[in-house]
């Protein structure tokens, strides 16, 4: 992650101060077929960095809400890990993941590259009756390319204007992503996929203290609503996730919504919290919360502390002098 420094103005009392800046996406090797919505491109150097400094080596990571799955892929193509468990609950975004571990990664790749790409092909395509798994997983691959955002969930509409104007084509790649289809037959073997609820998968694993897990829940906390409207399983027992983790033998590391309900949930489970900057798809920079047990590595970014505690202090009333006494002197 690069950095810019600020010189502090009295630089015989204090060090020059390093500001973390937003991780460059263009940066990171891009592994995913998926452009997913609240994806974790951004936080891969973050990713590399916390398992580099593990001792010994942990054998299996478990992402229980893989989405695009980017973290997972960047820990197997870089043998950070033996083997990766992905879990995913959406049927969609399941099939495609379904499809290149049971060997259809070519056939993707091939339908891709012939596909001729218009709204009108598009729409004729996604309203077909899949037959198969694979050939839902293309229709999947289809939506997330074309409609805003790569949204899937229920209401989402196709691309209006896009990148340069190229409107539904402005995130069609044929090239780039067939290629990446057929480059994870290279990680296949290795990749344990499971439809299935990310809570109850990582409770199958607590007790082993070789595995880690990288949670990104797709839901958000603090009453915000964005989840309903980018996920279609946005719901989520936020409580139960956290106490998973404290129940985990092995590591874990967990990015959230920088929200006071989830500082509070953290808090109370003893965890500790970082705040990293990242770029929205609007080019806003924003704040994510890390969670850990030790986020001592992170020390550059600024740590979330316990809220300070107001406290009111009544003053005593003076107390008068007895009129009586005053009379005697």
């Amino acid at each position: 992650m690069s950095t810019h420094r600020q010189i502090s103005l009295f630089a015989e009392l204090s060090e020059e101060i390093e500001i973390p800046k937003p991780v460059n996406v263009a940066s990171v090797p891009q592994r995913s077929p998926f452009r997913y919505p609240g994806g974790k491109t951004w936080f891969v150097p973050t990713f590399r960095q916390w398992m580099a400094r593990m001792n010994p080596k942990p054998r299996i990571l478990v992402e229980p809400f893989v989405g695009g799955g980017i973290i997972s892929l960047t820990a197997l193509f870089e043998n950070l890990v033996e083997k990766a468990v992905m879990v995913e609950l959406d049927d969609e975004i399941a099939t495609v993941w379904e499809s290149v571990v049971n060997g259809d990664a070519e056939w993707l790749a091939n339908r891709i590259l012939t596909f001729n790409l218009s709204k009108e092909a598009v729409l004729q395509e996604i309203k077909k009756n899949p037959n198969t798994k694979r050939e839902k997983a293309f229709q999947t691959i289809l939506k997330n390319r074309t409609l805003h955002g790569g949204i899937l969930a229920e209401g989402s509409r196709f691309i209006k204007y896009g990148e340069s104007g190229k409107g539904i084509r402005s995130r069609w790649y044929p090239g780039t992503l067939a290629k990446r289809l057929v480059n994870l037959n290279h990680v296949v073997n290795r990749i344990d996929f499971r439809c299935d609820d990310g809570l109850k998968v990582m409770m199958e694993f607590s007790a082993t203290e070789e595995v880690v897990y990288f949670i990104d829940p797709p839901y958000t906390a603090g009453g915000k609503k964005a989840g309903k409207r980018l996920y279609k399983h946005y719901d989520l027992d936020h409580e139960g996730l956290f106490t998973v983790c404290e129940s985990l033998k092995g590591d874990f590391l967990m990015t959230y919504d920088h929200a006071e309900e989830v500082k509070e949930m953290a808090r109370r489970h003893g965890f500790q919290m970082c705040l990293i900057p990242m770029t929205n798809t609007h080019h806003t920079t924003l704040k994510e919360l890390v969670i850990g047990r030790d986020l001592s590595w992170m020390d550059r970014f600024p740590a979330v502390h316990e809220p300070e505690a107001n406290y009111r202090v009544k003053k005593k009333k003076e107390k008068r002098p007895n009129k009586g006494v005053e009379r005697m002197r």
